[in-house]
């Protein structure tokens, strides 16, 4: 079950045509250049999401707001909701999410992700905050579709989150996203982020 919401996001976001809008929206280099920004950011924010949901009171948070705004069907129209078609919409409110996500350390995950890709740092924020609906809306569809509830949705993401740290050692990527989320170096990666993202989507 951890592969699956990484493999839905992948294919909605990892393909030629939206590559292709994302590039020119960021003013990437090329395609690949985006794509391994993408990637990046769509592990780590997954990543995050976990973090929080390991605590009870996060994953009953998530799983409201998930309930109430993102319920999957904004990746019907990926390009209509880049082209700005969702703009006013809670579920497309890319910087609502990133902000309810990272708090106060998301110019550290700009700064990560340019690293990772050589996007200047304003630009991985800005696909940052477009991917960041798509996540939501990802994890809206799994939980609709699976029928899971805050516990359900915290085991999946718990997977998702054991996965990188598994890839950590022999892949940097997974390496760099731990590393983001291991803010004091200790190796608990689930410690530091519940004060980092304790927070998330409380009204």
């Amino acid at each position: 079950m951890s592969m699956d919401i990484m493999d839905l996001l992948k294919s909605q976001v990892l393909n030629d045509g939206l590559l292709e809008q994302l590039t020119q929206q960021v003013g990437a280099q090329d395609k690949q250049q985006t794509a391994k920004a993408a990637e990046g950011a769509l592990s780590m924010l997954l990543g995050a999401m976990a973090k929080n949901a390991a605590k009870p009171e996060g994953a009953n948070a998530l799983a409201s707001a998930l309930d109430n705004d993102h319920d999957g069907g904004l990746l019907d129209d990926v390009m209509g909701f880049l082209g700005g078609g969702h703009q006013n919409t809670r579920a497309a409110n890319g910087e609502g999410i990133l902000k309810h996500v990272l708090g106060g350390n998301q110019s550290s995950a700009f700064d990560a992700i340019s690293a990772l890709s050589g996007l200047g740092s304003k630009q991985s924020g800005s696909l940052m905050a477009m991917l960041a609906p798509m996540v939501m809306g990802a994890l809206g569809k799994q939980k609709r579709q699976q029928g899971l509830d805050a516990s359900g949705l915290a085991s999946m993401l718990g997977g998702v989150l054991g996965g990188q740290r598994q890839q950590a050692s022999s892949n940097p990527l997974m390496g760099m996203v731990t590393s983001f989320l291991d803010k004091d170096g200790d190796g608990s990666i689930i410690d530091d982020a519940l004060g980092m993202l304790g927070g998330l989507f409380k009204k």
